[in-house]
């Protein structure tokens, strides 16, 4: 690919999730402080949260 992405790792998938309005704000205001994004600190908690659980599935995430 152009833009240095492989295929394996191509962000396609979608999550929408309903959130109180305010805790939106304050998670996005937080997270232009902090000089990232919303959409990376929400794939980092998913990766985060996927490894440490995979460990008690035996391994697999299904």
């Amino acid at each position: 690919m152009a833009d240095g992405r492989t295929k394996k790792n191509k962000k396609d998938g979608q999550l929408l999730i309903r959130i109180p309005v305010e805790d939106r704000d304050r998670f996005v205001r937080l997270c232009e402080e902090l000089d990232t994004s919303a959409a990376r600190e929400i794939r980092h908690f998913i990766k985060q949260f996927v490894e440490k659980n995979k460990e008690s599935r035996g391994g697999r995430c299904e």
